[in-house]
């Protein structure tokens, strides 16, 4: 056996950019789930709810790679109470000729939230918009700085709104955001108003009950669900997607289960979805019109999993090399 290989967060941050690159490959393991044969169990989930928490378990094997992923992520809420940020895991790379562990990803949730901001940028570029000029968030936390870190590398954006239960953590994100991006940001007090003055809303909470309702969404809007991936979560109120012109998800299977569209029982709504690998296979079409409404429900996939921790070790792999060849 080979030696395995450990990278902690630090020596991760220093590689791996969350640009058009990232976002280029994070788009291939959607299109894989459409043109190539993926092995890719259910995710595993399990609860922890006397500390608002949970850990999942992701991996697909995508044919013809010569590795895999398997991603372990855990999601504690109270978290923030205590000075700790919600997300947290790890990855372990696996060769998928022989099975022996190549590297383990000690990151720290960090790829999670890069391949999941990325995610989002495709469902962006796809799906809303191209003059869409003005990004909404609900949301607060680390997954909804990323989101329009990565939108910036597909849309520009020149006005964000921003909605938190808290206003001292959404004055906050204003800050972070308008010092790192130089774009204004606009704390609003409803949700309500961020949906109605956005061109495009991204949702990035651990909602229970719906963030979004239907009278707020209006022609043109564009949403991206980032939020729902377990039994007891939803961001969308089922009429949002009742009203919407085109439903998106990552896995159907998976959205029914995990995702939005487990609370819709509008059965026209669940056999219309379509998932982005065929949008971006070109196999369906996505927004044909700027008046439409579009959805993107995305629950988070293991192929997206496999797809950064490869990219992560070949950028680390050419660093190495590159230090041997200096020293």
């Amino acid at each position: 056996m080979g030696t395995i290989r450990l990278y902690k967060r630090d020596r991760i941050d220093r590689v791996i950019r969350l640009d058009t690159n990232l976002i280029n490959e994070v788009e291939g393991a959607f299109t894989d789930l459409t043109t190539k044969q993926v092995m890719m169990p259910p995710i595993m989930r399990i609860d922890v709810p006397q500390n608002n928490g949970e850990v999942d378990i992701k991996s697909a094997y995508i044919e013809g790679l010569d590795s895999f992923a398997v991603k372990l992520s855990s999601g504690f809420f109270d978290n923030p109470k205590r000075g700790l940020p919600s997300a947290n895991g790890m990855m372990i790379l696996l060769s998928a000729v022989t099975g022996e562990p190549l590297a383990i990803f000690a990151d720290n949730g960090l790829l999670t939230d890069l391949r999941t901001a990325a995610a989002g940028a495709v469902a962006a570029r796809s799906l809303s918009r191209e003059d869409s000029r003005v990004a909404g968030v609900i949301g607060t936390g680390s997954q909804a700085r990323y989101q329009i870190e990565a939108l910036m590398n597909v849309r520009d954006i020149q006005k964000v709104y921003v909605y938190g239960r808290s206003i001292e953590k959404a004055d906050q994100y204003k800050r972070d955001i308008e010092s790192r991006f130089t774009i204004p940001v606009e704390v609003k007090q409803t949700a309500k108003e961020v949906v109605q003055g956005s061109d495009l809303v991204i949702t990035t909470t651990p909602a229970t009950d719906p963030v979004i309702h239907q009278d707020w969404i209006h022609p043109g809007l564009h949403i991206t669900a980032m939020g729902s991936d377990a039994e007891h979560k939803q961001e969308l109120d089922a009429k949002v997607l009742e009203a919407a012109d085109l439903f998106v998800c990552d896995v159907v299977e998976q959205s029914l289960r995990l995702g939005e569209l487990r609370s819709c029982a509008n059965d026209q709504v669940r056999s219309s979805a379509i998932e982005l690998g065929e949008i971006t296979s070109e196999r369906k079409n996505g927004r044909s019109d700027p008046n439409q409404i579009t959805i993107c429900d995305l629950t988070g996939t293991g192929a997206q999993d496999t797809a950064i921790a490869r990219y992560v070790y070949q950028l680390l792999d050419t660093k190495e090399d590159e230090g041997h060849e200096r020293s």
